[in-house]
This record gives structure tokens, sequence and C-alpha cells, in this order.
């Protein structure tokens, strides 16, 4: 696998002369934003940033996908945030496509490149700049953390994809490996935050139906995936956001590696509603 091969969004503006059919939806049970929607009008900027714009991707929804929210960020040389989290009791991931940045937790400085992750509590002060001079372009996964007695919370972290061995599934003889950025077995962590990656002619040979809600943004490559009852095309740069119970499935067609960034909630009880 390349680490050069990552999928990150330029922006710009689409001519008057494109037609206006697209791949973009919005269901009950899933979306899908397709990589020609990351335009310069629907960026945001945020609070105690300079120099940066946000794709916001996800966000909690109410009776859709509720328990994270996710951004594409672009920081421009020079820029970044002392106060990038304005919220208590969030924590992150950094996931990076392009550039390199700094990023400052608890007054460590850390240097993360194309492939780079990192874990941040959400009890603990962290900074993020570009000192490069290029621009920078990450991923961003906020979920306020769920705190349990008698578990302690995680500790922050910083590594490389290129670091870690994909996992594979049983019985594929690794067509389709997971890199585990995290042990399933630490229950303090109540999200993951992984890559998938299928070689060409791998499935998922089932329609997956479970709790957990998903972001998987495409990496690399392409395929047709199953979202609830209908087969959808996707690429490299395209977000699908899956509410739970939504069922899935995949087939990667090819001709190279099918990745993608995933999302989902873990290790924890299901919350009841305040009112019953």
């Amino acid at each position: 696998m390349s680490k050069q091969n990552y999928y990150a969004p330029q922006g710009g503006l689409a001519p008057q002369t494109q037609l206006l059919t697209d791949r973009a939806m919005f269901t009950e049970a899933y979306a899908v934003i397709p990589k020609g929607t990351f335009s310069d009008i629907v960026t945001s900027l945020l609070p105690f940033w300079a120099k940066a714009r946000f794709w916001v991707i996800a966000r909690p929804l109410s009776g859709f996908s509720e328990t994270f929210s996710q951004y594409i960020a672009e920081v421009q040389p020079g820029g970044g945030s002392e106060r990038p989290e304005t919220e208590a009791g969030v924590q992150s991931v950094i996931f990076v496509v392009e550039g390199c940045l700094t990023l400052t937790i608890s007054g460590a400085d850390h240097e993360l490149a194309c492939g780079g992750y990192a874990y941040i509590p959400a009890s603990v002060d962290w900074t993020l700049h570009n000192n490069s001079q290029a621009p920078v372009r990450f991923h961003w996964v906020r979920k306020r953390y769920e705190a349990v007695d008698g578990l302690g919370e995680p500790e922050a972290f910083v590594t490389n994809e290129t670091a870690i061995s994909p996992t594979a599934m049983p019985g594929t003889e690794g067509k389709w490996a997971t890199t585990r950025f995290v042990d399933p077995d630490d229950l303090r962590h109540d999200m993951h935050v992984n890559i998938v990656t299928f070689q060409p002619g791998a499935v998922i040979p089932f329609a997956e139906t479970h709790v957990m809600e998903h972001g998987l943004y495409v990496l690399e490559g392409k395929a047709v995936y199953r979202l609830n009852q209908d087969w959808v095309e996707v690429e490299a740069g395209d977000f699908m956001w899956l509410r739970a119970f939504c069922p899935q499935a995949c087939y990667a067609g090819g001709p190279g590696p099918f990745r993608y960034l995933l999302y989902k909630d873990v290790n924890r009880h299901m919350k009841f509603p305040t009112n019953l």
C-alpha cells in the first residue's frame, strides 16, 4: 500500500457547463456525499482557527447518526489553532491525508505527515499548526467521551498507518483486512477509527446489520457498496454516512485496492431517553 494514494479534496467550483446529475443522496438510512460536492462554497470556518477551512461531512442529527461529527480540514502554511476544541468532554482523532502538521498534546510536539494518526482524549489540551510550506489536509473525528465508573480514560497516542500491520478477516487470505489503531479489547475506548482495505475481488459477503453508526471516507480505489436496499458506486473522495442498523455490504471490483477510513461507536451500553 502507498500512503501517497489517499484522496484529499482540493475545493474549487464546478463550471456552469457541468450537468446537475450527481451521485449525492440522503435517505432515512444513509447518506452519500460524493467527492464532486467538496467545493469552495460548502466549507465552514471555525472559531480560533487561522488560515483554515473545513468540510463538515457528518454531524449529530436527531433520528439519524447521533454520536459523532467529522470534518475534512484544510490548513494553509502558517495556519492552525491554539484552541481547536471549544466544547468540553470531546475526544478527537486526527488522520492526515496530505501534507504535514505539528500537533502539540499536553505540551509535547508531534510531527504528523501523510498517514499520521493521533488519538486525543477529552481531558487533555492540544494545539495544531501547519509549520510547513504547503497546505495540509486531514480528517478530524469528534465524539463526546462516554466515561464509565471504574474505567480510566485512554491515553493520547500518535502513530502512522505504515507502522501498523493490518489484521486479516478470518478466511479471506488477507483480501479483506483492517488496520486497527486501538486494541479492540481496550474498553476504555468508546469509538474506533480504523482503515479497512479490500483487494480487488474481495467482498463483504453478507449484509452487515448492527447497532454501530458508521462514517466511511474512501481513501483509495472504487467499489459498489450495498446501503440498505441500494447498490451504490463509490470512489476515492466519497463519504458514506450510515445510521444504526443500516444493512451494508461491499464488492471491490478493482483494478486496485479499495480502502476507507471507518468510524464506529463501540463498547458502551445503549442510552435510554431521559423522559422514560
